[in-house]
């Protein structure tokens, strides 16, 4: 009898090992399950449908739409600009540790094309204002813009000095644990030309910021224009309304699941509808259902 009761103490005990495993195995599963389906989240950009909000307005209404994170583009009602003293950038970063929404960073208006050495140094030097702000407010990057190839210049000379401007404010914003996203954006939004200025910019803290634009689907298409800078894509993606106008978002997604990528999609909206949060709330019932066959 005593030698049952120690086999079955040890059958008992090698049963218990093996479903604690199992648990552990199932919960670790389920722990990568849901850091997959995490690794793209959906945010919004305070471009036209979140300009007038005021910081609690526009994390209230982030909360009711889903909207896991916001990037707060200068100028707007939400008032976090560079000017602010220390006593608002803490309760800036309060209000964001105290809300579920995280701050994706901040939407700059900076440009680094300026044939002016001065202007060039004036927008460098505010765009280091900008990281220090996100910084201190607990953001975790800042946007930028290329911007333009000035005609009086040769263009190689522009993109060369775009790309310089970039690997400075990279170093400077890694110092303060942000990251420099450069958005697709103006004369250099063709995309053969946003490879040329990341072949120049070679920190690995600066990435492109994808911006859904016309001119990514020129030349030989999306497919051909998105391998050109995947490489050195950044967290941040933004696009318009998914459920408006041609561009081929699913093909977009579908490229971004193929190739890895964790960020942030943010709702850059640029329509004007009577109700923006049931708008908003419409659009990422559109981003579920298309980031599902993404992944599908």
């Amino acid at each position: 009898m005593a030698h049952m009761t120690r086999r079955g103490i040890l059958v008992g005990g090698l049963a218990t090992v093996v479903g604690l495993v199992t648990r552990r195995l199932t919960w670790a599963h389920g722990l990568a399950e849901v850091s997959s389906q995490k690794a793209i989240r959906l945010g919004l950009v305070t471009y036209l449908w979140g300009r007038d909000w005021d910081l609690p307005t526009l994390l209230a209404n982030c909360e009711k739409t889903g909207m896991e994170g916001v990037e707060l583009r200068t100028e707007h009602a939400h008032g976090v600009e560079p000017e602010i003293d220390a006593a608002k950038r803490a309760e800036v970063k309060k209000r964001f540790a105290d809300s579920p929404v995280v701050l994706v960073g901040l939407g700059s208006n900076e440009a680094f094309h300026y044939p002016n050495p001065e202007q060039l140094r004036r927008a460098i030097e505010r765009t280091k204002a900008f990281i220090r702000l996100s910084h201190d407010v607990g953001g975790l990057g800042v946007k930028v813009k290329p911007n333009d190839l000035p005609k009086e210049v040769p263009q190689e000379k522009t993109i060369e000095q775009i790309g310089k401007a970039l690997n400075e404010l990279a170093a400077f914003a890694a110092d303060y644990g942000q990251k420099l996203r450069l958005e697709v954006h103006g004369q250099c939004a063709p995309l053969p030309i946003m490879r040329k200025i990341m072949d120049i910019a070679t920190h690995p803290n600066v990435g492109v910021c994808w911006n859904s634009n016309a001119e990514d689907l020129q030349g030989e298409g999306l497919e051909y224009n998105f391998n050109l800078v995947k490489h050195r894509l950044a967290d941040t993606v933004h696009v318009r309304e998914l459920n408006i106008g041609d561009y081929p978002y699913q093909k977009l997604f579908d490229l971004l699941v193929a190739n890895g990528y964790k960020g942030w999609i943010l709702l850059e909206c640029r329509t004007n509808p009577p109700d923006r949060v049931a708008a908003l709330i419409e659009q990422r019932k559109v981003w579920e259902e298309m980031m599902a066959k993404a992944r599908g």
